[in-house]
């Protein structure tokens, strides 16, 4: 049975204004899937799930580095002690950066103490502060 409604509740035009606007495929890009490569709002299906169209993003192609600063080693060095990862001598410390989790120490900040840093790797401007004030830079071998 259809149901039936008043004249006044009827919409010939479903929101698009004009009857004559909306005729046929054309207003829909196409049928079927044909078209929806040109629209906004497209996204396309892939084996990862929803692509959307055009490139998102950065996408640095630079290993992953995991540093410390300079400025950092000298704040936390009695945290450092505490956790095994530094040593207290007689003429200052010994930071073991490996120990700590860090690959490499960048030259951020300056040391205020007198402080000798083993590590994998040394930034160009850790080693010239290094090299310049109280610290040592230990390089390990990988």
């Amino acid at each position: 049975m259809v149901k039936r409604r008043s004249k006044k509740k009827k919409s010939g035009s479903h929101g698009y204004g004009s009857s004559k606007k909306n005729r046929g495929a054309g207003n829909r890009g196409g049928r079927g899937n044909a078209g929806r490569g040109k629209k906004a709002h497209h996204h396309k299906q892939t084996k990862d799930g929803v692509h959307e169209m055009g490139e998102k993003g950065f996408n640095s192609r630079q290993p992953e580095q995991n540093g410390i600063n300079l400025r950092d080693i000298d704040q936390t060095i009695e945290t450092f002690v505490e956790e095994g990862t530094a040593e207290e001598t007689d003429n200052g410390y010994v930071f073991h950066a490996d120990k700590a989790g860090y690959e490499k120490v960048l030259g951020t900040g300056r040391l205020t103490r007198n402080i000798e840093i083993r590590a994998e790797e040394f930034s160009d401007s850790a080693q010239r502060k290094l090299d310049e004030g109280d610290g040592e830079a230990v390089q390990l071998e990988n």
